[in-house]
């Protein structure tokens, strides 16, 4: 019911976390990270919600102003900033995703090349005709698209052999521990030889020190977020 309210009357927010090129420490970007300011709860994330909005049908609507809020928010930055969007496994085989996505860059006027769409494993375990063909259609229209949560997943590597991907987003779960654990820094390693190796770019999320910065600029690892840059 309080969802189905904040639809109603807008009670969500973006907050926007830095994307950072580690060779010149620039920002080179944002991601939108969705929130829900619901009134006597303060600022929910969305992996409380958005799991419930898909269930009961609201994903649709609140993706749609995702993506317009921050396409909307990103034409008012200096040109070379990109802005990513994730988008949910339901709301991308909804039958209006393309169109939401047009109609959001048309409306704000930003170019398509700066809007970066980030999609999870769930998206592409359902490899259909229709997955490829909505793939196709964002690249011809010039939107970029990263991998989400690489290497969390039981078949990321064979994705990459399917799918032509602008950026390869190494999960968390092994950049807090790559500058401890010599099976983590391996892995990491592997992934952005892996990116270098099929002119992928590679971006470590959750960056929260400078050791891991370091460690990552060492390896070759050419972006970055997390708290460490706010």
């Amino acid at each position: 019911t309080g969802l189905r309210t904040a639809v109603v009357e807008q009670h969500f927010c973006l907050h926007y976390q830095p994307l950072v090129d580690l060779g010149s420490h620039r920002v080179i970007g944002a991601e939108a990270l969705l929130r829900w300011n619901r009134p006597g709860h303060g600022l929910i994330s969305p992996g409380v919600f958005i799991g419930i909005a898909e269930e009961i049908g609201l994903i649709g609507s609140i993706g749609r102003w995702v993506l317009e809020e921050a396409c909307r928010t990103a034409a008012r930055w200096p040109k070379h900033l990109t802005i990513a969007v994730n988008v949910s496994p339901v709301q991308f085989h909804m039958s209006g995703f393309l169109k939401t996505v047009v109609d959001a860059l048309t409306t704000s006027g930003l170019d398509p090349s700066r809007l970066e769409i980030e999609i999870t494993e769930g998206i592409l375990m359902n490899d259909t005709d229709e997955t490829l063909t909505v793939l196709a259609h964002l690249r011809k229209m010039g939107v970029r698209l990263a991998m989400d949560d690489f290497g969390t997943g039981y078949s990321s590597l064979g994705y990459l052999q399917k799918f032509n991907f602008d950026k390869i987003k190494i999960d968390r779960s092994f950049i807090k521990r790559i500058a401890q654990d010599k099976n983590a820094a391996a892995i990491v390693r592997a992934v952005i030889a892996l990116g270098d190796a099929t002119g992928v770019r590679t971006l470590a999320e959750g960056v929260e020190t400078q050791e891991e910065a370091q460690v990552l600029m060492l390896e070759g690892c050419r972006e970055a977020q997390g708290y460490l840059y706010g």
